[in-house]
């Protein structure tokens, strides 16, 4: 490959041009979409206490109100996320997009908020506590300023923050994958625990930022149209 193509790459993944693109951003898309109603089906156990509990979250010094109080919100943000990202949602039911864009943006508040007293009493110690709970902090901050934006009619910067909020609220996707796969490579149970609480969520934020950065030019100029509101 010549330099000249290596240039042109980042244009081509702004654009959406190229054979093989739509296709991998349809398929990402949809396996996301899957895993995160699978994971938020699955966390609504939580509510009534039901096995099985893993040790880590058992241990939990404040589990008992705020599990129930955080998976509830929490997995209800993970359900209705990621619709507020359809276009078509958007253009033809723009009051079910800003009333689907409000819930979510509550739920992440109040999970966000009893993920910050859960974290207070993580089994793994305070490592783990301190990744949960910035990951608590940076989720609320992100969804605050998105629906912010959102109500000052700033829809480019309200995407941008909106973006970041479900990458965050993916977390509870990705250490849902990243536990089993720890255990799987036989790494000590703490440790791997007390890692995955910054990995679980730091890394789909960056994936956010670079998509952000290279994201396709026509979505980011239909995120500017009053239709794209959410909150």
């Amino acid at each position: 490959m010549t330099d000249m193509h290596l240039y042109a790459l980042p244009a081509l993944f702004r654009s959406g041009q190229g054979p093989l693109l739509p296709w991998v951003r349809a398929t990402v898309r949809s396996v996301v979409m899957l895993l995160a109603i699978l994971v938020a089906l699955f966390s609504y156990r939580y509510l009534f206490d039901l096995p099985p509990v893993p040790p880590t979250i058992a241990g939990n010094g404040a589990r008992r109100p705020w599990l129930a109080i955080h998976a509830g919100f929490a997995a209800t943000a993970l359900l209705i996320g990621g619709l507020q990202f359809s276009g078509a949602v958007r253009r033809r039911w723009p009051g079910a997009h800003r009333a689907v864009g409000r819930t979510y943006a509550l739920c992440c508040l109040l999970g966000a908020g009893a993920g910050l007293v859960l974290a207070t009493g993580a089994r793994a110690g305070p490592v783990a506590g301190m990744g949960f709970g910035a990951l608590a902090v940076v989720w609320a901050l992100a969804t605050g300023l998105g629906w912010h934006h959102a109500r000052h009619r700033r829809f480019a910067a309200h995407r941008r923050w909106m973006i970041r909020s479900w990458a965050l609220t993916l977390s509870a996707v990705t250490l849902r994958l990243y536990l089993p796969a720890a255990e799987l490579m036989g790494l000590p149970e703490m440790p791997a625990y007390r890692a995955i609480a910054f990995l679980c969520w730091i890394p789909n934020l960056l994936a956010a930022e670079v998509m952000l950065r290279y994201g396709a030019g026509p979505a980011r100029a239909r995120s500017s149209r009053p239709d794209a509101a959410a909150g």
